[in-house]
């Protein structure tokens, strides 16, 4: 018997996961610049580790742990829960890059949902929040759920650092397919994990993107930003 198909697709979500949201996500690699000039990061195999293996055991276990609780908190109009989960994202950047990439497009992001009206976002506007705050933000106020709204952010995620590996790697579109046909099973799995965790088992250890992502703003040539 086949199962009837879900047609529910929250088309703002959509919206908010295009690369064409103006928040300048093409502009860096999360470390992935240097780790391709490293040679760690060098076929399909090596990156499908590097990106999988980041939306798994990084992401999952401190941003997304972190924007489930601050869905949650904006779902209960909590803002002292909601501030005080965004500070302990925020302090869990292990370089200057990623937390100036953070900030970015976190002031972006809310700019824009200033322009378009988002109370939130005007009340926001000007502090120095994470981008999943921003993102949560925008999720909520046009009724995305928590849980498709993770599901999103990382699929941005997974998105936007194959976009960038096929800017240095010799790999084609593709590959690039494949990798990320490959992270659905994958951002399943770290959706789960960051909606289980509890308070004293939230915490990330990357070392190699954080070395990563602190050696890119020393790197002789550069594509992305640092």
């Amino acid at each position: 018997m086949t199962m009837p198909l879900d047609e529910t697709i929250p088309l703002h979500l959509l919206r908010l996961v295009s690369p064409s949201l103006p928040v300048g996500a093409f502009s860096y690699s999360r470390g992935l610049e240097y780790a391709a000039e490293a040679g760690w990061v060098h076929d399909e195999a090596s990156a499908k580790t590097w990106i999988h293996g980041t939306l798994e055991n990084s992401f999952a276990v401190l941003d997304g742990a972190l924007f489930w609780r601050m869905s949650e908190a904006l779902a209960r109009d909590d803002a002292d829960a909601f501030v005080q989960a965004d500070a302990w994202l925020a302090a869990g950047r292990e370089s200057r890059e990623l937390q100036l990439e953070d900030r970015r497009m976190c002031e972006a992001l809310l700019r824009l949902l200033a322009d378009l009206e988002v109370p939130q976002a005007q009340l926001y506007l000007g502090q120095n929040l994470t981008y999943p705050a921003a993102f949560a933000i925008a999720a909520h106020h046009w009724n995305v759920s928590p849980a498709a709204a993770l599901k999103g952010l990382m699929w941005t995620i997974a998105e936007g650092q194959v976009a960038a590996l096929l800017r240095l790697v010799k790999l084609g579109q593709t590959a690039g397919q494949r990798i990320l046909i490959d992270a659905v099973p994958v951002i399943e799995r770290a959706v789960a994990t960051a909606r289980s965790l509890e308070d004293d088992e939230i915490g990330n250890v990357s070392v190699a993107m954080a070395m990563a992502s602190a050696w890119h703003e020393t790197q002789y040539s550069r594509l992305f930003r640092s």
